[in-house]
């Protein structure tokens, strides 16, 4: 039996794993989860005893096979909750996250089978990040962020890779939402930030910080 607390250190391990690339340290687990390296450990040591983990100490940490199937898992149930919550419940992007924390735990293969079908088996999640099919099978796209876009090309915003309530509260309020198109027709040298045309004619300058959090799909090269 795997209890929430593993889950959730699991679903940490992975996510920083699949932005590293590389085995994943103490340090940066205890950072995510909000809590101290002695406690990041302790935790290890109970996860590697249920065979989810490979951890030596000072090479870092990887998901057995094990456990990547108990994250990807928790990852599908997280982001289908979330799409649930927004487009039948009518919360905001902003406002899904926490709760879809909490709903992520709830077991039963059905439940998720059966909600995913309800839901017409969506690929993207609201913020634009994949979710895994009932296979584990991810389906991505080719998507780079504001800050690679080159002048005078366009692009369709098609996810975040910061999910803080604030960040999008402020793109909510700028229309940067999925599916707004976006042209560069300036990007600034002193602060790399950049002035873009929206698909309703309005100009908006983006400061670096945006640009670097800002997912899209190039609409002409």
């Amino acid at each position: 039996m795997i209890s929430q607390a593993e889950e959730n250190y699991l679903k940490a391990i992975f996510k920083i794993a699949e932005k590293e690339n590389r085995a994943v340290s103490t340090n940066a687990i205890a950072v995510l989860m909000q809590t101290t390296p002695a406690s990041v450990s302790d935790m290890l040591r109970r996860l590697s005893d249920k065979n989810l983990i490979a951890y030596e100490k000072y090479r870092g940490v990887q998901l057995t096979e094990a456990g990547k199937q108990v994250a990807t898992e928790l990852i599908r149930r997280h982001r289908l909750w979330e799409v649930f919550l927004v487009e039948k419940l009518g919360f905001s992007w902003d406002e899904v996250h926490d709760l879809a924390e909490q709903l992520e735990h709830v077991q039963g293969p059905s439940l998720i089978e059966r909600l995913d079908a309800f839901l017409d088996y969506p690929r993207y999640d609201p913020h634009g990040d994949p979710i895994p099919d009932a296979d584990g099978l991810w389906v991505f796209r080719a998507q780079i962020l504001l800050s690679d876009l080159k002048t005078g090309q366009r692009g369709v915003i098609t996810g975040v890779q910061e999910h803080s309530s604030a960040f999008l509260q402020y793109l909510a309020q700028m229309g940067l939402t999925l599916g707004a198109v976006l042209e560069l027709l300036e990007r600034i040298d002193y602060d790399q930030s950049v002035r873009v045309r929206m698909y309703d004619t309005r100009e908006l300058m983006l400061s670096e910080k945006v640009c670097k959090n800002l997912f899209l799909m190039i609409e002409n090269a």
